[in-house]
């Protein structure tokens, strides 16, 4: 099983998922286009991609060029029938490549906060063994609308659009499951300027925050992350079913 992670910024790992990933003995290869502009050149040799966050919006073509391939990446990934994912700036990304509007600034949401799932959600694999509500993290004041192709899956009372899905196992996430507790604590320290612009009250709160709703993000991310790996089709299976 082979699965192409796509990061967007420093400091983006992959939590649950990374585990998640290990437990199915994947092999993962990172692309950095922030960096050097590379990206996989289709989705023949992979058999799934993940989108990660990053500080730039999803329309900032000028400062990253490679954009618009990623997006083009994401359909041509989901098209293909592999799983997709993409978390938070990854999702207004795959918003983007199905024709969803990226509107920029439209309402800060961080930390742990409370999610619910829409009636599609309810019945949906990559919400499985969820509450209705569940508690995750945060990080975004870009969103999108929904694309006329997806499925609403989960909303929160600031954001609509908290999760979608595009055919069988095209994911996008506003919320950082894959933030968990131990994430989140490298966080407040590296980004702890750009978090006190967030909320200039919340590392203060920090110890009682943790307490109230680290233990549910974990647990969720958990889940999520294993219901959207079990979603991987590796090429040998594909092959031997058609056989």
């Amino acid at each position: 099983m082979r699965v192409a992670v796509i990061e967007n910024m420093k400091s983006t790992p992959l939590g649950p998922l990374g585990i998640a990933l290990a437990e199915a003995n994947a092999e993962v290869e990172r692309f950095r286009p922030w960096i050097d502009g590379q990206l996989p050149s289709g989705s023949d040799n992979h058999d799934a991609l993940i989108v990660l966050g990053g500080e730039q919006n999803a329309l900032d073509d000028e400062q990253h060029p490679y954009l618009p391939a990623l997006a083009l990446l994401m359909r041509n990934f989901a098209e293909a029938d592999k799983a997709v994912l993409g978390i938070c700036l990854g999702a207004q990304i795959l918003a983007r490549a199905y024709e969803a509007e990226n509107r920029l600034d439209d309402g800060v949401e961080f930390g742990w906060q409370d999610v619910s799932k829409s009636a599609s959600g309810k019945s949906d694999p990559f919400l499985a063994g969820l509450g209705d509500r569940f508690t995750t993290f945060q990080w975004h004041s870009d969103t999108f609308t929904l694309p006329p192709a997806a499925t609403h899956l989960a909303a929160s009372g600031i954001t609509q659009n908290q999760a979608f899905r595009i055919g069988r196992a095209a994911y996008g996430t506003q919320f950082h499951f894959e933030a968990s507790s131990d994430i989140v604590d490298g966080w407040k320290s590296e980004f702890r300027t750009t978090i006190e612009r967030m909320d200039a009250s919340w590392l203060g709160r920090y110890d009682a925050l943790v307490k109230a709703h680290a233990a549910d993000a974990d647990a969720t991310g958990a889940a999520i992350a294993r219901n959207w790996v079990g979603m991987i089709v590796a090429d040998t299976e594909r092959l031997a079913a058609v056989g």
